[in-house]
Order: structure tokens, then sequence, then C-alpha cells
């Protein structure tokens, strides 16, 4: 008899593209000893769900470096999907594609992981998952972590009509809004954590990484820390000597 693992066809996917303008190299760099993608493909492969882990990567020299971690690459990614304004489903259904037409291999779950939050560990992937394995009519499932900053609070520049510029509420233009408010007068908000769990025939049918029904599975927020500039990588390195 076959476990839960062996009967669900499982793949998580990681895109790691080359061409990061704000850290060179962003993804492979090096956060405490390792690969910044590293700390990722080890959470994918300890999951008690995952059965299969491909990179997508349109470089060869992140291809080496995710091999040697453990994960598959099977192809580079095209140039043109590997664009700063590439949508991420365009590099998922390209790899789903390629799989099918070159493997025969067909996912159940299609579980999309990034590089750049490295505290994600194995029970927040699986934890998604195992959403989907018991919950019939959800499409997806989201990682998320209550936002740091309400989105509610954010401010924008607008011209005054005199030749400046002046400080207004984003949402509703308003001066008298950009007076702070307690936080407790506003419903949680919440922002991905970035691992999303999603069923490959919505994938196909909605041309999102999400569909229409979606679940949720909230984490602490500094497992939700998410690298983009020196200054990430910095507290990143602080918090795991903690």
């Amino acid at each position: 008899m076959y476990s839960e693992k062996e009967q669900l066809k499982i793949l998580g996917i990681i895109g790691i593209r080359s061409g990061s303008k704000g850290v060179i190299d962003k993804n492979i760099r090096n956060l405490a000893g390792r690969p910044l993608v590293g700390w990722v493909i080890s959470a994918a492969l300890n999951s008690r769900n995952i059965n299969r882990l491909v990179v997508s990567t349109d470089s060869e020299k992140y291809a080496n470096a995710a091999r040697s971690l453990g994960a598959e690459v099977p192809y580079l990614r095209p140039p043109e999907l590997a664009q700063d304004d590439s949508p991420e489903i365009e590099y998922v259904t390209h790899m789903l594609h390629w799989l099918d037409e070159n493997e025969k291999y067909q996912p159940d779950i299609v579980v999309r992981m990034m590089a750049t939050v490295p505290f994600q560990t194995s029970e927040d992937i699986d934890g998604v998952i195992d959403i989907l394995k018991t919950d019939k009519h959800a499409d997806s499932a989201v990682v998320i972590a209550e936002a740091r900053q309400h989105p509610l609070k954010a401010l924008k520049l607008m011209d005054d009509g005199h030749g400046e510029k002046k400080l207004v509420s984003y949402f509703n233009e308003s001066g008298r809004e950009v007076t702070p408010i307690a936080r407790q007068s506003y419903d949680k908000a919440y922002f991905r954590g970035n691992v999303i769990a999603c069923r490959s025939a919505v994938i196909f049918n909605t041309q999102s990484l999400t569909g229409d029904l979606v679940r949720f599975y909230i984490i602490p927020q500094e497992r939700a820390i998410d690298i983009d500039n020196l200054i990430d990588f910095y507290i990143a390195e602080q918090l795991m000597k903690v």
C-alpha cells in the first residue's frame, strides 16, 4: 500500500532567475553559510508531502548551485520568461508543460516557493499542502503573515495644485488621514509568506497560481521575512544568530 506522499504527485517549484539589479546574484549569495536558495531547498526537501522538487532558472551557474543542494533542474528557462516583468505564472506553466511533454509527469498539486524567504519551514510548506489534501473545495492555499505596517497607513505624494507636492493618504488622498491612527481600529491585514500550493488543474483552468477559492496558513511575521536588499541580508544574518 502506498503512503500518502506516494499517492499524490506533489511538485515543489522554486524560481531563481538571474539578473537581480539590487543585489547581484542575490538568489545564490551566501547567507549564514549557504546560498540563499539553499534555505528554501532544504525546507522543501524535508517536507513530508513534496515528492519532487525542481528549480526554474535561466542561469547555468544557478542551476549548478541548485543541483548541488539536492534540487532538480530539468532545463534552463528561456530568457523571455526571465525578465524583470515576467509573470510567475509563465515559468510555472512552462515547467508543467515541459515535464508533461518530456516525461509524461503531471503533478496533482504544485507548490510555488521563493528563494528570498529563508526562514520558511517545512511545517509551513506542509501546512498549505495539508489544506488542499483535506479541503476538496479549495483551489489553493497560501502561507500568510500579519502585516507589520497596516496598508491603510500608507501615504503618497501628489500635486498640491500650486506647483508643489503634498502628503496624503494613499487610498483617499486626504491630508487629514495622514494623522497616525491606532492599528487596533483596523481589521488585521496580511501579506503572502510566499508559499502557494495550488491544484495543477486550477493553474491551467484559471491561468492563476491561486484560482478563486483560496485558503490560508498563518505564520509568525519573522518567518515571512523576504530578502530584497543588503540590509535584509544583514537583518537575516543577525536573526539567525539569535
